[in-house]
């Protein structure tokens, strides 16, 4: 993709978030405020739309050119994700249908090949059965999508992890990756949302809808990853189960966290609440901005020292 284009996605991105931000204000569409609220101004849940409707107003553009810079079928999982987020968002929906869901979408993304098959080692693993690696491969993307949508709790933070995965992937791999153009073209609808997201008034959350195609996305680059046809870059030898797991290691380790302390206190590890760690920093005073520095500071010095094992 040029940079022309990758502007005018942002460009886009821009305009489209502000649009929806002027309807959803004029109809009071807010974000409900209650006792689990960061924020106490008004504040629209419309980031993960303007996301995907970027994304696929680009990817239209580039099928009609005939020119598939990704596989287009992709967006048939990510819109699956985003129309689910798109319902919770407004319907609050019972998370054992979004966990049916995200089981199905998993599926999806095995039967386009995006499975998890090779342990690389780990646990003196290599190739899995075809049953075993699906299950697996069910069961990372359950793990992904949702330490995604808990660390969406405050300001920044599951759009700088998304970010950084990408990043991070594509940095490590010996060439760009078969979804190279899908992650850029991403992470460029994505930037704008910073500027809306840090508003101190007015401000624009991602939602469910943008959470849940955000851990999709994440889903599918870490897939990618762990894939057979990924090749580490030359500069590195880290086992790619281990790398995947420090790439991942904040939202991995508050998912695992609350889910403890929530069946610790005999409640469901699904039931909302402030016990996550950038919930704690809040408390401690540390503003939104400071905590994903000091989170994403925390992730990168774990990863350096994985690497440098």
């Amino acid at each position: 993709m040029s940079l022309l284009n990758l502007f005018l996605a942002l460009l886009t991105s821009s305009i489209i978030t502000f649009i929806l931000q002027y309807i959803f204000t004029k109809l009071s569409f807010f974000d409900a405020i209650n006792h689990r609220s960061v924020h106490k101004s008004k504040a629209t849940k419309i980031g993960g739309i303007s996301i995907f409707i970027t994304l696929f107003i680009f990817s239209v553009i580039y099928y009609l050119k005939e020119d598939q810079i990704f596989d287009f079928s992709l967006l048939i999982p990510l819109g699956i994700m985003f129309i689910v987020g798109v319902y919770d968002d407004f319907y609050n929906a019972d998370f054992k249908l979004k966990f049916l869901l995200q089981i199905i979408v998993a599926k999806i993304l095995i039967d386009q090949g995006f499975v998890i098959d090779n342990f690389h080692g780990i646990l003196g693993l290599d190739i899995l059965p075809n049953l075993a690696s699906q299950l697996f491969t069910i069961f990372v993307f359950l793990i992904i999508v949702n330490s995604i949508n808990f660390i969406d709790g405050i300001d920044g933070l599951a759009i700088t992890e998304t970010i950084k995965v990408i990043v991070l992937i594509e940095f490590f791999s010996n060439q760009p990756t078969k979804i190279y153009s899908l992650g850029v073209l991403s992470l460029f609808c994505l930037l704008p949302l910073y500027y809306f997201n840090f508003k101190r008034e007015n401000k624009v959350f991602l939602g469910d809808a943008g959470s849940l195609l955000l851990g999709t996305l994440i889903s599918i680059y870490t897939f990618a990853l762990l894939g057979n046809d990924f090749e580490i870059t030359k500069n590195f030898s880290s086992n790619r189960a281990i790398l995947s797991m420090a790439i991942l290691i904040y939202p991995l380790i508050d998912l695992l966290r609350v889910f403890y302390i929530r069946i610790k206190n005999k409640k469901s590890p699904f039931r909302p609440d402030n016990n996550h760690i950038h919930h704690l920093l809040l408390k401690r005073g540390v503003n939104h901005l400071s905590i994903c520095f000091i989170i994403q500071l925390f992730s990168l010095l774990f990863l350096s020292i994985i690497i440098m094992l």
